[in-house]
């Protein structure tokens, strides 16, 4: 049987990186699976699989845990479809998204096809380098009730982008050659060298 060997890179942490081995009769869910396990993630959150080019354009869309729209829209599932089926080129790439709620993007590149070694238990991970990023976004974070308020801003009256038009536009005023109190506009004066 082919083992794939898959890199897998966090889009944002280039530096961050798995690869791991998957038997090709594997589905997208033991890949999705896999992935969730070496970064620490919790595995029951919607995510998809994307059919990618060399640019990373998403293409046929593979989910797991689909909303009804997607559903209704006959999107293929990750418990199906077996990575086989889109391996069509050596360097085959998926764009991966995990937890649409507070997602992280992957990029996921076969790198390498080979023969299965006798004793050796699969799905393995090859290599694992740098550490999954934890912070307050990080996708495994529940998200509080409250938390969708407090990152809006909003315009006060009269105020645009953080600039209040009738204050922070007067200081403007004089630099503009408009005239002082002294009927002498600042631009007029003549300086002797």
């Amino acid at each position: 049987m082919a083992i794939y060997r898959f890199r897998i890179t966090f889009e944002d942490y280039e530096d961050v990186y798995r690869e791991i081995d998957m038997p090709s009769k594997s589905t997208f869910l033991d890949l999705h699976r896999e992935i969730q396990k070496t970064t620490g993630y919790d595995t029951e959150r919607s995510s998809s699989f994307y059919v990618s080019n060399d640019q990373w354009k998403k293409g046929i869309e593979i989910a797991y845990l689909p909303n009804d729209r997607k559903k209704a829209n006959g999107v293929l599932n990750v418990e199906e479809i077996r990575l086989s089926k889109f391996i069509d080129d050596p360097h085959q790439k998926f764009y991966y998204t995990y937890n649409f709620d507070r997602p992280y993007d992957f990029h996921v590149e076969l790198i390498k096809i080979l023969k299965e070694e006798d004793g050796k238990e699969y799905p393995a991970l090859f290599k694992k380098v740098g550490e999954a990023p934890r912070n307050l976004t990080a996708a495994n974070f529940p998200i509080s009730p409250d938390d969708d308020d407090e990152d809006e801003f909003v315009a006060e009256e009269g105020e645009e982008y953080g600039v209040d038009e009738e204050d922070d536009y007067d200081m403007f005023d004089d630099e503009e050659g408009e005239e002082s109190e002294g009927g002498e506009s600042n631009n007029s004066k003549e300086e002797d060298y």
